[in-house]
C-alpha cells in the first residue's frame, strides 16, 4: 500500500499579542475618528453608527478617513494621521 501525503492547511501564524487600548469613560468632547475601509456599504454603515453615537454623545469633532483599497491595510502614514487626530475611531466592513 502506497501512502498519500496528506497537508494540513491551517499553517502555523506567530505573532506577538498584543494589549488592547484601554476603554474610555465617556465619549462627549472626544474626537471621533471613522475609519472607511472602502467595501460597497462601509460607508453607510460607518454614517449610521455616527449618526446613532451622535443622538447620545456630543464630540469634539467627527473625522472621516478612506483607505486606498479594502483588500490592503492602511498605510503607516494613514494610522499615525488618525493616532494624532482622534481619542477613538470606529472601522466598518459593510458587505
Amino acid at each position: 500500500m502506497t501512502a498519500i501525503p496528506v497537508y494540513d492547511p491551517r499553517g502555523v501564524v506567530v505573532a506577538t499579542p498584543l494589549a488592547t487600548a484601554p476603554r474610555v469613560k465617556k465619549l462627549e468632547g472626544l474626537r471621533l475618528g471613522l475609519l472607511d475601509n472602502t467595501k460597497w456599504n462601509a460607508n453607510k454603515l460607518l454614517r449610521g453608527v455616527r449618526d446613532r453615537l451622535a443622538q447620545k454623545h456630543r464630540f469634539g469633532a467627527v473625522n472621516y478617513y478612506r483607505k486606498e483599497s479594502f483588500s490592503s491595510g492602511a498605510t503607516p502614514e494613514l494610522i499615525a494621521e488618525i493616532a494624532a487626530h482622534n481619542d477613538v475611531v470606529v472601522t466598518a466592513i459593510g458587505d
